[in-house]
C-alpha cells in the first residue's frame, strides 16, 4: 500500500487541539494512531511540522497529514488451527481454546492467538500502521470462549468504542466451589494491582482501584459446586475470577484466586466466554455469537449431575 496524503482546512472560529480535530475528521484512525503520526512528524500545520499533539489549530489553518504505508510485522504467522465462529473483511470472532495466550508477551513469543490469526487471515490491513490483527479484548490463557479480533484500524477503533461505552454484552459460564450468598446478584468491588504480587490483581479498599461490576445467576446446583452465568459490566483484568472469589465461591481450578488444589480433576479453571452480543461496523442490528462448552467441561458437568 502506498502512502496516503490528506489535506484539510480548519474552518471553525474556535481553536481546537490538533489531535482532537484530526480524530473527528479521520475517524477511521484511533486517537493513539493520530498522536503517533503527529509525534513522528507526519502532520504539518501551515507547512510546518506540528510541535505537539496538543497544539491548537485556528480558523484558516491548513493541515497536511501523511499516512505511511502499513509496515510488515515482525510477528511470524503460525499455522495453528482456529475455531472461527464468524469472519468478514473487518473482524474475526474466534472460539479460543484454553491454554492459548492471546497476545505475544514476555515468555510467550510463539503459539499465540495473534500468530494463528496472521496465518489464517493474510488479508489483514493492519492496526496502528503494522500488519497485524487488532486485539479488542482479552481472555486469560486458561479461559476458553469467544474473542474478537479486528482486521483494520477502522474496525479496531469501532469495536473499542463499543466496549468503552459498555454496549457489548458478554456472558460467561463459571463452575464455582460452594454456593453464592444468593441465587443471583450483583457484585460491586473495585480492582487494582496486588501490592504483594505485581503480576496479580486484587480487590481494593474503597476509594482505590478501578470500579468493577459483575452480575451472576445460578444455572445449576450440585452437591458442592454451582454453575453460574456471569455478565461483567466492566472489563477489568481477572474481574470474574476475583469477584466470585470475593463472594466466597471461587472458580473451580483457579489456583491463583481460589483453592490452591482444585476440588475437581482439572488442568484449567472452569471459565468459558459463552455468548457475545455486539454491533459490528455498518450494521443496524446487534450480532449474537455463541460458543458451546468445550468437551472436557461438558464431561465434568455430566459427572457432577450423575453424582
Amino acid at each position: 500500500m502506498d502512502e496516503k496524503v490528506i489535506r484539510l482546512q480548519y474552518d471553525r472560529s474556535t481553536p481546537q487541539r490538533l489531535d482532537k480535530y484530526l480524530t473527528v475528521y479521520l475517524s477511521e484512525y484511533s486517537r493513539a494512531r493520530i498522536q503517533r503520526l503527529i509525534k513522528n512528524g507526519k502532520v504539518l500545520v501551515n507547512e510546518v511540522p506540528a510541535r505537539k499533539t496538543g497544539q491548537m489549530v485556528e480558523g484558516g489553518d491548513m493541515v497536511l497529514v501523511t499516512i505511511p504505508p502499513v509496515e510488515t510485522t515482525e510477528l511470524q504467522p503460525e499455522e495453528i488451527p482456529l475455531d472461527i465462529i464468524f469472519e468478514n473483511s473487518d473482524v474475526m470472532v474466534i472460539n479460543k481454546p484454553a491454554g492459548m495466550v492471546v497476545h505475544p508477551a514476555a515468555g510467550h513469543n510463539r503459539g499465540t492467538l495473534v500468530h494463528a490469526a496472521l496465518a489464517h487471515a493474510p488479508d489483514i490491513k493492519g492496526i496502528s500502521g503494522e500488519a497485524r490483527p487488532g486485539v479488542v479484548h482479552r481472555l486469560d490463557k486458561n479461559t476458553s470462549g469467544l474473542i474478537l479480533m479486528a482486521k483494520n484500524d477502522t474496525t479496531h477503533h469501532w469495536l473499542q468504542e463499543q466496549f468503552r461505552q459498555r454496549k457489548v454484552k458478554k456472558t460467561y459460564l463459571a463452575l464455582v466451589d460452594g454456593k453464592p450468598p444468593t441465587p443471583s446478584g450483583k457484585i460491586d468491588a473495585a480492582i487494582g494491582r496486588d501490592a504483594s504480587h505485581r503480576k496479580q490483581m486484587a480487590i481494593t479498599p474503597p476509594g482505590k482501584g478501578r470500579n468493577a461490576t459483575s452480575e451472576y445467576r445460578t444455572i445449576e446446583n450440585y452437591a458442592q459446586h454451582t454453575l453460574l452465568e456471569v455478565q461483567p459490566a466492566t472489563g477489568r483484568t481477572h474481574q470474574i475470577r476475583l469477584h466470585l472469589a470475593f463472594i466466597g465461591c471461587p472458580v473451580v481450578g483457579d489456583i491463583i484466586y481460589g483453592r490452591k488444589h482444585s476440588s475437581l480433576p482439572m488442568k484449567r479453571h472452569f471459565l468459558h466466554a459463552a455468548r457475545l452480543i455486539i454491533y459490528l461496523p455498518g450494521e443496524l442490528q446487534p450480532r449474537n455469537f455463541s460458543a458451546p462448552l468445550p468437551p472436557e467441561l461438558e464431561e465434568l458437568l455430566k459427572s457432577l449431575r450423575e453424582k
